[in-house]
């Protein structure tokens, strides 16, 4: 067995944090609904007080259905398969949902507010509750602001930093500099554990970062199913990408210079996506399109003294 069906076929913790790894909402929109659609259970939490600024991260008082009100503080939570016991039992209580023989009851998700402090203590408690489970691979979910158009397909870049599982996948290594969120300090001390990562990210229109985006959650969920070898039942998640391209178009119909950005953003994207497009090309392209842009990039680039 070759070391990348090693990694798909062993147990896998989905990570996704909200904040700065979470435009859109799409990272955590993409871990939530595999968490309800999953037979799982809580086996970790953090303490809150240890790792949460609570004038950063703020909690907030919901009621019930019976008008009880509550406080509900900011978390991370590990979950994992209620039971892990036989192959080719369906981890759905509905059986909609199933995942490979090899892969029955391998899914564990992590998913909360990314922590205000102590980010090494943090990760340190999150891996070895994994460890505890045996967890053998992480894939990381995030989502970034960037200049696309909301009318093309998500861009979504997987990366890892384990050559084995580059080869495998066909996937390839970062090359990114700058300042990093807690998925990066995940991601790389579970390498030097030896546990071997997969970052996927989706590039999330900047013009609209205000709104929760369904369109990349689904693009994630994509991407998440084609890697891990899990069915995921969209739900009303298509319907909901489909309403939130169409609010947008909307918008775009009563601002002519909002929709001559996204024109301008389109016609970025479908150089780059071009058959012919070389690599020079595409330098040439973004160039000009910077050039065009000005220096730096306010919230409504398309409005006058924005």
């Amino acid at each position: 067995m070759t070391q990348g069906n090693e990694f798909l076929r062993g147990r896998l913790l989905v990570v996704a944090f909200e904040g700065w790894n979470d435009a859109g909402e799409a990272a955590t929109g993409a871990v939530q609904l595999l968490r309800e659609q999953l037979d799982l259970v809580t086996i970790a939490g953090v303490d809150a007080e240890e790792y949460f600024d609570f004038q950063f991260n703020r909690p907030v008082v919901s009621q019930d259905d019976e008008g009880n009100r509550a406080l509900i503080w900011p978390s991370a939570t590990i979950y994992g398969p209620a039971s892990t016991e036989v192959d080719n039992i369906p981890l759905a209580a509905d059986a909609e949902l199933r995942v490979g023989s090899d892969n029955t009851g391998n899914v564990f998700l992590l998913v909360g507010a990314e922590p205000s402090r102590n980010w090494k203590k943090f990760t340190v408690e999150v891996l070895d509750a994994a460890m505890t489970a045996g967890v053998s691979g992480i894939v990381l979910l995030g989502a970034l602001l960037a200049d696309v158009p909301h009318t093309r397909p998500i861009s979504v870049t997987a990366t890892s930093e384990n050559a084995s599982v580059r080869s495998q996948l066909g996937i390839e290594r970062s090359t990114y500099e700058g300042p990093v969120g807690i998925l990066s300090v995940i991601a790389d001390a579970a390498e030097a554990l030896g546990i071997a990562t997969v970052s996927i990210w989706a590039s999330v229109p900047h013009y609209v970062h205000n709104a929760p985006s369904p369109k990349a959650t689904l693009a994630l969920i994509d991407k998440l199913e084609e890697l891990v070898d899990v069915v995921i039942p969209r739900g009303d998640l298509v319907d909901e990408a489909s309403a939130w391209e169409s609010g947008i178009d909307a918008l775009a119909g009563e601002d002519d210079e909002m929709a001559s950005y996204i024109q301008q953003l389109e016609q970025a994207r479908d150089t780059v996506d071009s058959p012919e497009a070389s690599g020079e090309a595409i330098a040439q392209e973004f160039e000009k399109y910077l050039r065009k842009r000005g220096d730096g990039r306010p919230d409504e680039p398309w409005r006058p003294g924005a």
